[in-house]
Order: structure tokens, then sequence, then C-alpha cells
């Protein structure tokens, strides 16, 4: 897997990604994002740093560069504050179960040893076990449980969210 930074002509990529329901399902409202609120809003917001596209490897391809593979879904590891980073995800369904998440989230822990941040943390909704898996994969442990009020309701919020960390310093 090749974790790049976002440019403009990733909105089709990225619209695939936030288009899907399944994604959304645990996330901000539930819902999907349009097409035109991906260029109009995500994008921009991507593509200022802090968020990286990811693309498999095309092994044995002459001619065509790592970050040319099929776009699988992105990875964000955004400044909180005093050496706090937050770490996020999201994969398209078709490449959910094949570590890939996993990969992604462990290299960008790794980054923040490597800069010096003293804390990683990362949030789901309670029932995203699979997120929390991941978490758990990269070093991250159970911090809490809260609630939260959203303006609509997704299902399983009753349950809350969860935060996990990891602190780099002993």
């Amino acid at each position: 897997m090749v974790l790049r930074g976002f440019a403009e002509s990733d909105v089709d990529a990225v619209a695939w990604l936030l288009g899907e329901p399944r994604v959304m399902r645990h996330i901000e409202d539930g819902k999907p994002v349009s097409r035109e609120d991906v260029a109009r809003v995500v994008l921009p917001k991507v593509m200022g740093g802090g968020w990286w596209a990811a693309h498999l490897k095309v092994p044995g391809v002459p001619g065509v560069s790592a970050a040319e593979g099929p776009f699988i879904g992105w990875f964000e590891l955004s400044p909180v504050d005093g050496g706090v980073a937050e770490l996020g995800y999201r994969l398209h369904p078709d490449f959910w179960g094949r570590g890939y998440a996993t990969e992604g989230a462990a290299a960008l822990v790794e980054h923040t040893r490597a800069v010096g941040l003293r804390r990683v943390v990362a949030y789901a909704m309670a029932v995203n076990t699979g997120s929390r898996r991941v978490m758990e994969k990269v070093g991250l442990t159970y911090v809490r449980t809260f609630h939260e009020e959203w303006p609509d309701y997704i299902e399983g919020a009753e349950h809350g969210d969860v935060e996990y960390a990891l602190d780099l310093r002993g």
C-alpha cells in the first residue's frame, strides 16, 4: 500500500468512497456524501494536510507508479494540540478485512513516534468493532465511552462513542 497526499483529481475516488453507505454508517450523520459536497467541502479539507490517499501497489507493471494503483480509502493523522494527533481511516468495503486499515494505521503511529509526538488518539462508535480492532492491533488502548448529541440519529449511537489512545513517551 502507498499513502500519498490528495489532489484535485481525486474527487471521483473520494466521492466513490464517501458515497458508499457502509463506509458512512458509523460516521458523522451516517449518510453518504454527494460528489458535489466532496468537491466543495471534503476535498479542500483533505488537501490541506494530515490526510493521505491510500492506493494498492501494482507489482510488476512497468511504467505504473505505485500511487496509480487502485484507490482503497484514506488515512488521517491530524494534530489536536500539545503533541497529540488524532488517527482516523476510511476504507471502501471492497478492501475491508484484508489488513489494509491495520497496515496504514500502524505506519501513521510509527510516523508519530518519528516526529516526536507524545500521544495518538482515535475515536469510533462503540458498535464499530472493526475499527476498534484496528486501534487495538496498532497499540492503542481503550480510554472511555462517551455520548454526544447528533442532529440525526445513527443506528448504534445509543451505545456511545469510544476513545482509544497510545502514549508514546513513557
